[in-house]
């Protein structure tokens, strides 16, 4: 099912081969934009060119009308074209060996003969409902994955981390020095990649190393490599990170938890742009950029004699501040779609979307693990869930708590409150004013007005 535009009707076909039923169907659905089909090829041909969201299928077709043999056919055929599509069947033949055959191959209901045209409404609307559920959670990841990009692979809409990308974008064809300070979990290695990728070194290599994943005497060797003989086990030259990055980008993660020696040694290369391998005596010139990142307080550690002040502010000379994942307001959304979408496809099919109780809970947790947490949250829920919707238990997520140190003003109480929930609106309906006016349950002039008031930009 595709996104209706305004005033569209969504479509229903009718796979019957009955004229007299036909004819009463299709009256019974003037909210629908019905098609009819009599037979296999017809209700394929239809399928192909009308995209329904909803298709009732009468098992008994023919050349088999007092049979199912058809009707089962058609029903493969149609999961495998458009597996999305919600179809409900109907036999009067061994109805219920029938309906368990049909559940099994992918319909999503069935209903016996003879019709009962209310009973058979309230399924295809129900339908209808779980289908445009799913289509706006495919709508939805699909814009996360193209227009909310930032810095060619980073999904955002919040302006919060618009701003993070912009500064990223305007330094990164200058060789200064970035340091990104943020928590775990908030995206800093896909930042320094997209610094690299927007740089006039993006031709060259993106080298990453975490200094805290490894040990101390072996750290060395890893950023400046080390000669043949140089030590036990060095059994050949081997080229460290650095040297491996020339002419492109390092990223030196938590570098925090560099010891102090090894700070010199980096301090020196900073400075004359030249390393030493371990047991070497040449001095080699390296073209290299570094990033780096880490979670700790560097200035709290300069106090303490943990860290080199004048190694600080050579990695310092442009810092970049993230913002954790419950200061940006709606990219939960953006990003929990994207990764259901990629882990779905990777380990559960079945699975299509979020179940509105999930998208409540999402936008209202507060996320202390950030994105590497949403999307452990998100892949483990994929994985477990039984339905085609993922709920507010799959993902394991407790109800919302006010925080205490919500503003006791009322005035500020409200605007705080109205921007948080006009964004996530914003969020939820990809922007769309309509969409978003009646997810708040206001007229779209009064969204205007508070988007202007709040200097809020869709």
């Amino acid at each position: 099912m595709s996104e209706l535009k305004p005033g569209q009707r969504p479509v229903l076909l009718i796979v019957e081969d009955d004229p007299g039923l036909q004819a009463q169907l299709k009256w019974a659905y003037e909210d629908f934009e019905v098609v009819i089909a009599g037979d296999r090829a017809s209700a394929l041909t239809l399928l192909r060119s009308e995209e329904p969201a909803v298709v009732t299928l009468d098992l008994g077709l023919p050349p088999d009308p007092d049979g199912t043999t058809e009707g089962f056919a058609v029903l493969d055929e149609i999961m495998a074209l458009r597996p999305q599509t919600k179809v409900i069947v109907a036999s009067g033949h061994g109805a219920r060996e029938s309906a368990l055959k049909a559940i099994e191959k992918g319909a999503y209901d069935f209903y016996q003969k003879p019709v009962d045209i209310d009973a058979l409404g309230l399924i295809v609307r129900r339908a209808l409902h779980l289908a445009q559920i799913e289509a706006e959670n495919r709508s939805l990841a699909t814009r996360a994955s193209s227009d909310n990009k930032v810095l060619g692979r980073m999904i955002t809409a919040a302006p919060e981390m618009i701003k993070v990308a912009r500064t990223i974008e305007r330094v990164a064809n200058t060789n200064v020095s970035v340091m990104l300070l943020g928590a775990s979990g908030t995206g800093k290695e896909l930042l320094a990649r997209g610094l690299h990728d927007c740089s006039s070194r993006a031709h060259g290599s993106f080298v990453a190393i975490n200094c805290a994943a490894i040990p101390e005497n072996l750290l060395e060797s890893e950023l400046f490599g080390h000669e043949k003989g140089a030590f036990t086990g060095a059994v050949k030259t081997t080229e460290g990170k650095i040297e491996l990055a020339s002419g492109g980008t390092l990223f030196l993660d938590e570098v925090g938890d560099i010891p102090l020696q090894l700070q010199v040694k980096l301090l020196r290369f900073l400075q004359e742009r030249t390393i030493e391998r371990i047991g070497g005596r040449r001095s080699i010139e390296v073209d290299t950029r570094i990033v780096c990142a880490t979670h700790q307080n560097l200035e709290a550690m300069i106090s303490d004699g943990r860290f080199r002040e004048d190694l600080y502010y050579r990695l310092a000379e442009i810092v970049v501040k993230i913002p954790g994942l419950a200061e940006r307001p709606g990219d939960a959304t953006l990003l929990a779609k994207t990764f259901l979408m990629r882990f779905a496809k990777e380990m559960n099919p079945s699975v299509k979307g979020f179940a509105p109780d999930a998208l409540a809970a999402i936008d209202g947790w507060n996320w202390p693990g950030n994105v590497r947490e949403l999307e452990n949250r998100v892949k483990r829920a994929v994985i477990m869930a039984d339905g085609k919707l993922v709920s507010a238990a799959d993902l394991d997520l407790p109800g919302n708590n006010a925080e205490e140190s919500s503003p006791l003003n009322l005035k500020t109480a409200r605007e705080v409150t109205d921007r948080k929930v006009i964004r996530h609106a914003l969020a939820r309906s990809e922007g769309n004013i309509s969409s978003t006016a009646r997810l708040l349950g206001i007229s779209r002039p009064t969204l205007y007005d508070l988007l202007k008031q709040y200097d809020l930009h869709n």
